[in-house]
């Protein structure tokens, strides 16, 4: 018994990393989608990480960089509206109100930078309020 448990998990262990490989090349271009602006095609790709990897898009969203900077920081730079909303409301409040790799959050970000007033910034305060 103690052995299959031990093999189980050793086999899920291997198996994560290509797992994530997977994802890796599914979100190859998400910058570009969110660069354009392109909401159904960044839906197609989120319904496909939710259906393939059972994953949401707090759990990916840490791992995308796009130029430096968060998807949703990204999105405000380029005025990628229809975007940055839309991964906003896939969201937890949990997730925005997290902390990014610079130590700030998407709201510190957004009003340090400027982009608070935008329609981004106003879903992001009307999200986590």
């Amino acid at each position: 018994m103690k052995k299959s448990i031990v093999i189980a998990a050793l086999a899920a262990t291997i198996a994560t990393p290509v797992c994530f490989a997977d994802v890796n090349e599914d979100l190859q271009n998400i910058c570009t989608i969110v660069k354009n602006n392109d909401k159904g095609e960044l839906r197609k790709k989120v319904r496909a990480i939710q259906d393939d990897y059972k994953l949401r898009v707090g759990d990916i969203y840490p791992g995308i960089s796009c130029g430096g900077s968060s998807l949703i920081r990204y999105s405000m730079q380029n005025n990628a509206t229809d975007v940055g909303v839309f991964i906003i409301k896939k969201m937890s409040k949990k997730d925005l109100g997290n902390a990014e790799a610079d130590g700030q959050t998407i709201q510190q970000w957004a009003e340090a930078n400027g982009f608070i007033g935008t329609e981004i910034g106003k879903e992001l305060l009307d999200r986590i309020s």
